[in-house]
């Protein structure tokens, strides 16, 4: 079953996502940790393209599609903000984190830890990140 959800690029719209995510998993899985996990992630991406490829401004939107069955889910989240290069992205040491009291920067560390698989591309204007995860039960 495919869901889609499209938000303009407000922070205040976090939470219209994460209560989308959560309503279309628990019809196929009960595991909360689970779904607080993947809530988690896709609010992490959503979080980056909302202010980092796309400035917070409300004239641009992001889009969500899930796509779920009994075994998984696939999440595939579009922009047409500014491209992240994820084969650069080199992740941070979580010592140096606490040690340097950075504030951020472990996103998509977690992203990574809690997804399955994690893919970006871009194609002219359009910026893709799919998560995969597959369901514990």
């Amino acid at each position: 079953m495919k869901f889609n959800l499209k938000v303009y690029c407000e922070k205040t719209r976090l939470k219209d996502i994460r209560d989308f995510i959560t309503e279309k998993l628990k019809a196929y899985t009960q595991d909360e940790l689970e779904i607080n996990q993947m809530v988690l992630a896709v609010d992490e991406v959503c979080a980056n393209l909302i202010i980092h490829s796309n400035y917070c401004n409300a004239n641009e939107a992001i889009n969500l599609e899930v796509e779920v069955n009994e075994k998984g889910v696939i999440f595939e989240i579009t922009d047409q903000g500014k491209k992240f290069n994820f084969k650069e992205y080199k992740e941070p040491s979580l010592q140096e984190v606490v040690k340097a009291r950075k504030k951020g920067g472990i996103g998509l560390m977690l992203v990574q830890r809690i997804m399955d698989k994690v893919e970006f591309s871009s194609k002219e204007k359009r910026n893709v990140c799919t998560l995969y995860k597959q369901f514990s039960k």
